[in-house]
């Protein structure tokens, strides 16, 4: 299987903004109509307003009562195979933004990611019981390979003309109680995620395999272990770039190893690490309408496929660099689904501009490498907590009630007494 490395030639903005952060909310849609051309209506999307409300969320789900809004953040300094992205995130926890794009800044400075992807190749399983002997059907089923992909072909022709559909099969027998038989459809997607047309597919094909092995077909669905769809990205750091107060690059990188063999050696720990790289990769997905329950079902499973937990992502030190990278299940899609009916991730694809399944995949496997690096330096270094809460402390002064206008004063005293609760936000509201 060819993995595709190269991103789109399109002309792209650039993703340093120096400063962003310190703007207000409308100076920052200014700069982004003034550097990816949003229109009036694109920023009034932006803002909440526009159709994307609970009128379209009527008709996605049932018994609709509203809509949970989550903030979305822009991951900056991202450079992938020598483009540059800005990233947008759908989180609420903080940090998140602020750590993805501070390590991406770093990891721009020693050449940016490099990043490739697989085809989009999606697995549609057909369970078949009752089969007397489902190791003597093997050679059945191959040689009505054919007639099954033309059948399961027939049931999207678009997509066949776009250069994808099925493809092959594969044929495996589990040892269960009953041995069972699992026919295997694989489905090129394209540039869509795939679910719905692996499971039409699936359940178009199985009254043949049926008919071809005497059995019985049960599921007949896709698989969230996209193995045959994976994104891999990597980058190499100078350790003098990963200095902190205190700790000096080498450290750190030395930390950021002993981290991940910890993780490496420990499922608990595994876990945690794990989480911290979807942080990065549920956001995008999230911001670019994917299925992120089906990425991080890929991505634990994936984990675990060597037969223990483990983690998604590698760190090692070498000539004066840390090194890392990372591979994992990507499957999302930049057409179909919810990105025909939100208007707002429409608005958001114009920051991003992905042009494909596969340039999206390993944009969101590098964040997913910057997230974890986030994660890790703060682990070896100052601890995971000083950096997250004092982003928290906004979010902690504004549940405790304290004005718009004073948020970030308040916030700024929680910092400095090291108390977060929100009974300490309203005693320093009071008190001026």
């Amino acid at each position: 299987m060819t993995a595709i490395a190269q991103t789109a030639s399109l002309e792209r903005p650039s993703s340093r903004m120096p400063g962003f952060y310190q703007l207000d909310v409308v100076s920052r849609h200014r700069e982004l109509a003034r550097r990816f051309g949003l229109t009036d209506e694109d920023l009034d999307l932006l803002r909440g307003g526009g159709t994307d409300g609970v009128s379209i969320a009527d008709k996605m789900v049932e018994n609709c009562v509203g809509v949970l809004r989550l903030p979305i953040g822009l991951g900056l300094n991202f450079q992938v195979n020598g483009q540059d992205y800005v990233v947008p995130m759908a989180v609420e926890e903080p940090s998140v933004v602020a750590a993805a794009s501070n390590i991406a800044r770093v990891v721009r400075a020693s050449g940016g990611f490099q990043a490739e992807a697989d085809p989009s190749v999606m697995i549609a399983q057909v369970q078949i019981l009752g089969v007397n002997d489902p190791d003597g059907v093997h050679a059945a089923l191959v040689n009505a390979t054919p007639e099954i992909l033309d059948t399961a072909n027939a049931r999207h022709p678009n997509m066949v003309a776009r250069g994808g559909g099925a493809n092959g099969i594969e044929i495996r027998v589990l040892d269960s109680v009953p041995r069972m038989l699992v026919v295997h459809l694989l489905i090129d997607c394209r540039d869509a995620m795939g679910a719905n047309i692996a499971n039409d597919m699936a359940e178009s094909v199985a009254p043949l395999i049926e008919e071809v092995t005497g059995g019985r077909a049960r599921l007949r669905i896709l698989s969230n272990l996209a193995d045959r769809r994976l994104a891999r990205a990597h980058c190499t750091i100078r350790e003098a770039l990963l200095e902190r107060p205190g700790h000096g690059g080498p450290d750190v990188a030395r930390g950021v190893v002993e981290a991940y063999r910890f993780a490496a050696a420990d499922p608990y720990r595994a876990a945690t690490h794990n989480k911290g790289v979807m942080n990065g990769i549920d956001a995008v997905g999230i911001a670019t309408g994917n299925d992120w329950r089906g990425l991080e079902a890929g991505a634990h499973a994936y984990a675990a496929r060597n037969g223990r937990y483990e983690p998604l992502t590698r760190w090692w030190r070498s000539d004066g660099h840390l090194h890392g990278e990372i591979e994992l299940p990507m499957a999302v899609g930049t057409v179909g689904g919810s990105t025909r009916v939100q208007p707002v991730l429409g608005v958001l694809q114009k920051l991003l501009r992905a042009q494909s399944a596969q340039e999206l995949a390993m944009v969101m496997a590098a964040v997913g490498l910057a997230q974890n690096l986030g994660a890790l330096c703060a682990l070896a270094s100052e601890g995971i907590q000083r950096g997250h809460m004092s982003l928290h402390a906004r979010s902690v002064a504004l549940a405790a009630g304290v004005s718009e206008d004073r948020i970030d004063d308040v916030a700024a005293k929680l910092v400095r007494i090291g108390d977060f609760s929100p009974s300490a936000a309203r005693r320093i509201a009071e008190s001026v």
